[in-house]
């Protein structure tokens, strides 16, 4: 589990292809390397991947995950390459502080950037998703993007809009997002959980 609470941005090394669908990723990161245990979870760009090796190279840390089929398929992790830049979250440990809202790392999908506006040290993100996602999705409701935490301001159809501070905007990818680009998108459990009582009723 997760709060969507980004701690590092990470750097993509090297995607190595592996039998049956996986890809092996080497990501670098500023964790020390004697932290990250085999068998850790590390949320990257809101994807829940399982740390299988880890090292040092040129004075960095770097872990190596394995991705699956469905994950290359349903995220934006079949497009991830050398220098490709991620979202970096530690797994959820008793007792931390819940500054975001729970994160499983488990992506629904993607999200399309349609619009962006810079404001005053702020940005202002209009996103698209697919209809089956878009009913989850509700103004003041919490939302993961890229693994972050965000507050939702406005929905119309299968379109919404967040706010980014400039926290925010400093400490993970999106200051450099760009009108197109897809996000890994996780929907509020809670409203996941609420949609279905009301189909199983």
């Amino acid at each position: 589990m997760f709060t969507g609470i980004t701690s590092d941005i990470g750097e993509v090394l090297s995607v190595r292809p592996r039998a049956e669908g996986l890809h092996r990723l080497k990501i670098a990161c500023i964790y020390p390397r004697t932290s990250i245990q085999q068998g850790a979870s590390i949320a990257c760009s809101g994807v829940c991947l399982t740390v299988v090796d880890t090292g040092e190279e040129g004075g960095r840390t770097w872990f190596s995950v394995d991705a699956a089929a469905e994950t290359l398929r349903v995220t934006t992790a079949g497009g991830w390459k050398h220098g490709t830049r991620l979202n970096l979250e530690r797994a959820l440990k008793v007792g931390d502080e819940l500054g975001g809202h729970i994160v499983a790392g488990h992506a629904d999908g993607t999200a399309e950037l349609i619009a962006r506006h810079d404001l005053t040290d702020m940005a202002r993100l209009a996103l698209r998703v697919s209809k089956p996602l878009a009913r989850f999705i509700a103004p003041k409701g919490s939302v993961a993007l890229d693994g972050v935490s965000l507050t939702v301001n406005e929905v119309e159809g299968d379109t919404f809009a967040v706010l980014i501070i400039p926290h925010t905007l400093s400490v993970t990818t999106f200051g450099a997002l760009k009108q197109g680009a897809a996000l890994n998108i996780e929907v509020d459990l809670m409203a996941r959980y609420a949609a279905r009582l009301m189909e199983t009723r």
